[in-house]
């Protein structure tokens, strides 16, 4: 018998629960959902605790997130104790509780993840997790890499239908996928290995519990994309609006993101310096400003491709569409440089310690970053590229425009409290 350690003071216990229910529980989660005086779950989960589970059960109303505060004030002063699948902290509840209320007890249950790797033989830290669940099936594509394994956690049972098409439209319909239904549960059942190309386009209904295990295989004609800055031109669709791949890949090694970072990118073009501050980590978060109707679309498209769905588009001109924007962490200017105020509407908004980046390749624009850099210090260089083209029998450089770039962090003025 497993001893039952005692409860912490907090005004809610969130307990980690399974396929299996109340039998697959240890003591200390058993004790907790008899003792609470509110259950709060989904229905499938309320439905799992036996009769002596006898607090009053409220399930959580649709959508969810919004409805936390409301109900952990309803139940103020009563002993509480909410129902998650598997682990809370994991993808789950925990986190929106975390957020609510300091007084947290959380009781744990193996993960469905950790019970697929288990039944893959495949080494967890190994293994990249991408969660669909309310989220678009688009951003498995930034996760896909030749070699790579994941596991995707589904939303329903239509989720490995999507997962096989955006596979086989990514240029990954070699990878081999299963399917891990009801995990740790009775019902509990792996489907045989399959490729997303010869995944069934009706794909028999299966259960809205699952995972989906992919091995990506790229297939050989497919486009090569790596996991730094500086994707292929070819990755996106443009008009000619296109910070090129080598000028984009130094422009991102000076914008330095980092892991929760927000970016602004002012005249968005095609959308790829945001499209890959995106890529850099799953956190990071970009808006792209943009005041052609048709670009705009065009960035949400090749967002969409490259797995980045969440990158806002504003379209509109800027600086006037700036202060509806949440602060930056950086700002990059690609395009409409010589708009009246742009330069020091950017300026203002960074909080200190943020960065500004500004390419342009116009003698109008230079002399504003000239300028700019005299008054503000930074960096201010000049990119060239040249490619090797015939000429005639033989093969010379053909010199693409000069890029001047100013680059610059934001500083605080510790003398005034001011930022300089």
């Amino acid at each position: 018998m497993t001893p039952v350690p005692p409860a912490p003071t907090a005004a809610v216990t969130v307990v980690g629960l399974g396929a299996d229910g109340w039998t697959g529980l240890p003591d200390a989660s058993r004790t907790a959902l008899r003792e609470a005086e509110v259950l709060i779950g989904g229905p499938r989960q309320l439905d799992l605790l036996p009769p002596e589970c006898a607090g009053q059960r409220v399930a959580w109303p649709s959508p969810l997130r919004p409805a936390v505060p409301g109900l952990l004030a309803a139940h103020t002063g009563r002993r509480i104790a909410v129902l998650a699948s598997g682990d809370p902290m994991f993808y789950g509840i925990g986190r929106a509780l975390a957020e609510e209320t300091g007084a947290l007890r959380v009781l744990p249950h193996p993960s469905s993840v950790s019970y697929a790797a288990a039944r893959l033989g495949w080494p967890l830290e190994d293994v990249e997790v991408v969660t669909l669940v309310g989220r678009p099936a688009a951003r498995l594509a930034a996760a896909l890499h030749d070699g790579r394994r994941l596991l995707v956690l589904s939303a329903d049972a239509g989720t490995p239908g999507e997962v096989a098409a955006l596979l086989r439209g990514r240029g990954f319909g070699p990878s081999r996928m299963r399917v891990l239904e009801q995990l740790g549960g009775d019902r509990e059942r792996v489907t045989a290995e399959s490729t997303a190309d010869a995944w069934p386009a009706s794909q028999p209904s299966g259960d809205r519990l699952n995972i989906v295990a992919v091995e990506c295989r790229r297939a050989p004609d497919a486009l090569r994309l790596g996991a730094v800055p500086g994707l292929p031109d070819e990755a996106y669709e443009h008009d000619g609006q296109l910070t090129k791949r080598h000028i984009r890949a130094a422009t991102l090694g000076v914008l330095a993101p980092a892991p929760g970072e927000l970016l602004w990118d002012i005249g968005g073009g095609s959308g790829s310096i945001a499209v890959e501050w995106m890529r850099t980590h799953p956190s990071c978060r970009a808006v792209t400003v943009e005041r052609d109707p048709a670009r705009a679309e065009r960035i949400s498209r090749n967002a969409d491709r490259l797995g980045v769905p969440g990158l806002r588009v504003v379209t509109g001109a800027a600086p006037a569409v700036l202060a509806e924007l949440p602060p930056p962490d950086a700002v990059f200017i690609g395009g409409g440089l010589t708009a009246p105020g742009l330069l020091d509407a950017c300026w203002e908004a960074l909080p200190g310690g943020g960065r500004l980046v500004a390419n342009t390749v116009t003698l109008e624009s230079e002399a504003l970053l000239a300028d700019a850099h005299r008054r503000r210090g930074g960096e201010l260089v000049r990119l060239a590229v040249a490619h090797a083209v015939p000429v005639g029998g033989f093969t010379g450089w053909r010199q693409a425009m000069p890029v001047t770039q100013w680059a610059v962090r934001k500083t605080p003025d510790t003398s005034s409290g001011a930022d300089r």
